[in-house]
Formats: C-alpha cells, sequence, structure tokens
C-alpha cells in the first residue's frame, strides 16, 4: 500500500507532457540521425536511409497539409536530404520540397514552429534568431537549401499578400566557388498563420553590371593581403565581396533592370498558395 500511495504522489508531482506534433517529428528525426551518423555504408543502409525520409516526408505532410504549386510536383519530399551528419548539405531547413527538374525552382512548406527551432540548431553558424533578421541574412538562404553558399545582392521591395504577416524577396547569387558574378536568383519568402514558404528560382532573371561597384571591388581587391594572416587572400577578398554587395544594393534600385527583378519577385511570391 505504501509504494502504491508513492506511485500515486509522483504521478501527481511529475509534469504532464505530451509531445506536439511537430516535436514528434523533430524527436523522429534525431532518433535517425543518430542511427545513420554512426552506421557503416552498405547498400542496406542506404534502402534504411530512403525509407527513413520517406517516413519523415509522411509526418510532414500531416504537419504541413496538402500543397500545389504551379509547375511543381503536387506531392513533396523532406527538404532533409541526408540523415548522416558528415554528409554535405546536412542540415538543411525541415520542411516539404518541391522542386522542377534541375532544381531551377525550388520551394520549401513547413511551419513557424519548426522554422524556430531549425534557426536555433543553426545559432553557432552565425544564423539570426529572429525570422524577420534571418529573412535578410545570406545564411538563411545558405542552410535552408541544396549544397551550394548564396550571397544577397539586393532585397527587393515586393508588396506583402492579403494575409501574410511577413514577405521579404532577394536578389543574389548561388554557387559553390567565388559568389561574384551577375545575380540571377531571387528567393521569396512569406508567412501566413503558422505556415511558412520559400520559394527560390535561378536563371529567372537577367541583370547587368555596375560601374560603380565593379570600381568598388577593384579597388578593394587592390590593398595589400596581410602576410601575418594565415588566410590573408580570403580575407581581403570576403572584404571585397562584403563591400561590393553593400555597393550593388545601394546602386540597383537606380538600374534599368531593377524594375523588372522587382515585377518577377512579385509574381514568384503570387505562386505561393497564399490564402
Amino acid at each position: 500500500m505504501r509504494l502504491l500511495a508513492l506511485l500515486c504522489l509522483l504521478a501527481l508531482a511529475a509534469p504532464a507532457y505530451a509531445a506536439t506534433p511537430e516535436q514528434h517529428y523533430l524527436d523522429l528525426r534525431d532518433r535517425h540521425i543518430a542511427k545513420f551518423s554512426q552506421a557503416k555504408e552498405s547498400d542496406e543502409i542506404y534502402k534504411q536511409h530512403d525509407a527513413a525520409l520517406k517516413e519523415l516526408a509522411g509526418v510532414l505532410r500531416g504537419l504541413v497539409g496538402p500543397v500545389t504549386m504551379k509547375g511543381l510536383p503536387a506531392e513533396g519530399r523532406s527538404n532533409v536530404d541526408t540523415l548522416f551528419k558528415d554528409d554535405i548539405g546536412f542540415g538543411h531547413l525541415d520542411g516539404l520540397s518541391f522542386a522542377s527538374e534541375g532544381d531551377r525552382m525550388q520551394a520549401v512548406v513547413t511551419t513557424t514552429g519548426l522554422l524556430k527551432h531549425w534557426l536555433r540548431e543553426h545559432r553557432d553558424d552565425g544564423m539570426p534568431q529572429e525570422t524577420g533578421a534571418a529573412f535578410k541574412s545570406d545564411r538563411f538562404y545558405y542552410y535552408a537549401i541544396q549544397d551550394a553558399a548564396f550571397a544577397i545582392y539586393a532585397e527587393l521591395p515586393i508588396a506583402k499578400p492579403a494575409g501574410a504577416s511577413v514577405a521579404a524577396a532577394v536578389l543574389g547569387v548561388r554557387g559553390n566557388g567565388g559568389l561574384k558574378g551577375l545575380p540571377d536568383e531571387i528567393d521569396v519568402v512569406a508567412i501566413q498563420g503558422d505556415k511558412v514558404y520559400f520559394l527560390a528560382a535561378t536563371e529567372t532573371v537577367k541583370t547587368a553590371p555596375i560601374p560603380a561597384c565593379e570600381k568598388v571591388w577593384k579597388q578593394m581587391m587592390a590593398r595589400p593581403v596581410d602576410k601575418k594572416d594565415p588566410r590573408g587572400d580570403m580575407a581581403r577578398e570576403d572584404n571585397a565581396m562584403t563591400a561590393f554587395t553593400a555597393c550593388f544594393a545601394k546602386e540597383a534600385p537606380g538600374q534599368s533592370w531593377f524594375a523588372a527583378v522587382v515585377k518577377k519577385a512579385q509574381s514568384q511570391l503570387e505562386l505561393l498558395p497564399l490564402r
């Protein structure tokens, strides 16, 4: 009797805990990551890995609900495309991914809860923790999708759709090497209720060099390298890139092609299933 009474007291004292659907997904994802990150590579492990990604996609469909976007597949897959910690591209934004052939257009749909958790997971990568700041950061667009870095060249002044609490659009360059070039990718993101919509489209617009910014680049790259710094060459290029993109963002609105880029971003935003 004493043991029964003690167990009852402990049960009353313990806080009630009911995992949310989002927490259920995260727990499942983390169990898979722990398993595959310790597993030895084999055909059987790869089969299990594919099955795990399909399982995660199924859970995400329950969280996100039905999604339809013109020009993209009807059924999304997991945007987390690897559960091996050492793989390139590990840690993509948790959500359903919809991609056109060749990934020239890629959308991710997730929830605000999963987004905030993902931002916290990337805190040590320099990711802003407030969503509005994150959507203005190169790091968000870099870590969210694909396996290539991203540089923002300009924020685009789009009109926020009715019902959306947040909407942002950026023009930039994505690549695995140097990121200096003519920006041709537009990324848009919007939040409506507890849903987050992200759409990236590459090779979607034509821009042109800005002479004033090319001059800034050349001036920065002409500066001497700090030979005491083991990464002096890279530091100089990083500084040059920062100055160059800052110039581009300032000068872009005055360019003849800018209005067409903003119009394209607005039309891209309208592809999102916002109600």
